[in-house]
C-alpha cells in the first residue's frame, strides 16, 4: 500500500508538472505572436493559459488531498481490524468497548460529512471548469467573428496598440497602404503606411493620445493617378477599466460624392448662368421700350426680335434641363414605334439647310438605305439629329460642309450615324469631356453661342433611352465627326407591324 501511495504521487507530480509547463509555454507564445489583446475585440488574457495552470494547481491539491484521506481510511480499517479480532496495546489484549465504538461512529460521522463536502467541492469545481470551457470557447468564437467581420468590411480598418503598431489591418487597408495585412503585426503603423501618409499617421497617433471620443477628419491620399478622399474616423479602443489601450480607424471613400458635390454646385452655377444672359436681355430691351428709345418702327421690331429671340433661346435651355432631369430620374414618356432612320434623318436636314446657307455651310444628306428600320420614339432621335446637325453647321466656318451617312452592320445588329464636318476641331484634353452636362470646349467658346447641354441631351437620348451608344473623333483645324449607334429591329418584328 505504501509503494502504491508513492507511484500515485509521482504520476500526480508528473501530471501536474505537464499541465503548468503547457499553460506557461501557451502564455508565453501567445505574448510573443500576438501581443496584447484588447477587449472589444480579443481578449486581453490568454484563457486557454491560465486553464492550464488552473488545472495543474488543482491536480496538485486533489493529489495532496487524496494522500490524506488514504492514510486516513488506512488508519481506520487498521483499528476497525485490530477492535473486531481483538488487539494489544503494551504487550495486553484488549477488545471493544462502548467508549470506542462511540467514539468511531463519531469519526464515521465526521467521514462521511466530510466526504459529502468534499464531493460538493468537486462537482462545483466541475461545474466551474465547464464554464471555464464555454467561456473560452465563446471568446475564440468571438474573436474569430470580429475578425472575419472586419476583414470583410469594404471600408479599410486598421486598429493600433497603445504604441502605435499595427494589430489588426483588412485586406482593403493593405490595398489602399501597399502593405501585407497579414505579415505586418506588431510593426510601427507609421513604417507600413510611409511617411507619404503622415496626414493620417498623425491624426490616427494624436486621437490615441488624446483619448477622446470619436474624431471624424477627410483625408486625401494621393496613389497612382489622381487624389483621393476618404472619410476618417478614429476611436479609441478601451479596456474594462477604461485606459485606452489603442485606437481604430476607419477609411471610407468618398472620392464620387465629392465629385457629385462638385457637378452639383457647377450645375447650379452654370444654369444661374444661362438663365441670366437671355434674362437679362429681355430685360434691357423691354425697359428701353417702355422708356421710349424706340422712336420709331423699324428700331422697336429690332427689340422685338431680339427679345423673341431670347425667349426662345431661355425657353430652349429650360426644355433641354427639364429633358435631362426626366430622362436621368427615369419619370420621362417614351413612345417607341419602328422607323426608318434615314427617313428622321432626311426630315431634319430639310429643317437645318436655311440655316446652312446662312452660314454659307454645305450639308452633304445621303442615298436611302433599303433596310434601316429602328424601334424609337421618333420626336427624340428627332432631337438628336437636330442638336447633331446644328452642333456642326455652328462650329464650321463659311466654306466648309457638314456630311451625314447612315452605315448598317447586320453582324453587329445595328445602325450607325455619323455627322462629319470640317470645323474647328476639338482639342485632345477636351474630347472626353464634350458629353458632360455644361461642358464648353474653352478654345471654341468665341467660335459660337451655346449652352453646353446639348450633346449631354443626345448622349442621355441615345444612350439611357435607346439603349445604343455616342461616340467623337475630331482633330484641331480639320473637323470633328460625331455619331450614334442604335439596334436595328428584327425583321420578323417589322413584317408583324
Amino acid at each position: 500500500m505504501r509503494l502504491t501511495r508513492i507511484l500515485y504521487a509521482i504520476v500526480t507530480v508528473i501530471v501536474a508538472s505537464s499541465l503548468l509547463i503547457s499553460g506557461l509555454a501557451e502564455w508565453q507564445d501567445s505574448g510573443a505572436e500576438e501581443g496584447w489583446r484588447y477587449t472589444g475585440y480579443v481578449q486581453r488574457i490568454p484563457v486557454v493559459s491560465v486553464c492550464y495552470i488552473l488545472g495543474a494547481v488543482g491536480v496538485i491539491y486533489l493529489g495532496w488531498y487524496q494522500l490524506r484521506l488514504t492514510r486516513a481510511v488506512m488508519s481506520i480499517a487498521t483499528l476497525l481490524q485490530d477492535e473486531k479480532s481483538g488487539g494489544t496495546y503494551d504487550g495486553k489484549k484488549f477488545f471493544p468497548t462502548t467508549h470506542r465504538l462511540t467514539k468511531i461512529n463519531e469519526l464515521y460521522q465526521a467521514l462521511s460529512k466530510h466526504f459529502a463536502c468534499c464531493t460538493s467541492r468537486i462537482t462545483e469545481y466541475e461545474k466551474k471548469i465547464r464554464d471555464l470551457q464555454v467561456k473560452n470557447q465563446l471568446s475564440k468564437r468571438r474573436g474569430e467573428n470580429t475578425e472575419a467581420i472586419i476583414y470583410s468590411i469594404r471600408d479599410a480598418v486598421i486598429v493600433i496598440d497603445e504604441s502605435d503598431r499595427l494589430l489588426m489591418a483588412n485586406e482593403a487597408a493593405g490595398r489602399l497602404f501597399n502593405f501585407d495585412y497579414n505579415s505586418s503585426q506588431l510593426k510601427p503603423v507609421s513604417e507600413l503606411i510611409g511617411p507619404d501618409q503622415s496626414e493620417f499617421t498623425d491624426f490616427l497617433s494624436h486621437n490615441r493620445q488624446r483619448k477622446g471620443q470619436a474624431t471624424r477628419k477627410e483625408i486625401e491620399i494621393s496613389k497612382e493617378g489622381p487624389p483621393k478622399i476618404f472619410d476618417c474616423i478614429v476611436s479609441c479602443v478601451y479596456e474594462q477599466d477604461r485606459q485606452v489601450c489603442g485606437a481604430v480607424a476607419v477609411l471610407h471613400d468618398i472620392t464620387r460624392e465629392k465629385q457629385i458635390q462638385q457637378m452639383k454646385n457647377d450645375f447650379v452655377s452654370h444654369v444661374s448662368h444661362e438663365l441670366k444672359t437671355p434674362l437679362a436681355s429681355i430685360t434691357a430691351f423691354t425697359e428701353m421700350l417702355a422708356d421710349g428709345e424706340a422712336n420709331d418702327e423699324k428700331t422697336r421690331k429690332e427689340f422685338y426680335s431680339v427679345i423673341q429671340s431670347q425667349a426662345q433661346r431661355l425657353n430652349r435651355l429650360i426644355e433641354d434641363i427639364l429633358n435631362c432631369s426626366r430622362i436621368e430620374s427615369g419619370l420621362i414618356k417614351v413612345n417607341k414605334e419602328t422607323a426608318s432612320l434615314t427617313m428622321l434623318i432626311e426630315e431634319q436636314l430639310k429643317m437645318i439647310k436655311g440655316y446652312a446657307e446662312e452660314k454659307k455651310v454645305e450639308v452633304i444628306g445621303q442615298k436611302p438605305i433599303i433596310y434601316d428600320q429602328v424601334d424609337v420614339d421618333k420626336d427624340m432621335i428627332q432631337e438628336v439629329i437636330v442638336n447633331l446637325l446644328s452642333n456642326a453647321v455652328k462650329y464650321t466656318p463659311s466654306g466648309g460642309s457638314v456630311k451625314i451617312e447612315t452605315e448598317v452592320d447586320e453582324n453587329a445588329a445595328l445602325v450607325r450615324v455619323r455627322v462629319t464636318d470640317t470645323g474647328v476641331g476639338i482639342p485632345e484634353d477636351d474630347i472626353e469631356y464634350v458629353f458632360d452636362k455644361f461642358y464648353r470646349v474653352g478654345a471654341n467658346n468665341k467660335q459660337a453661342e451655346g449652352t453646353g447641354l446639348g450633346l449631354n441631351l443626345v448622349k442621355q437620348i441615345i444612350e439611357k433611352v435607346h439603349n445604343g451608344r455616342v461616340f467623337v473623333m475630331s482633330k484641331v483645324g480639320v473637323g470633328s465627326t460625331f455619331g450614334f449607334e442604335l439596334p436595328l429591329t428584327t425583321r420578323q418584328a417589322v413584317r408583324a407591324v
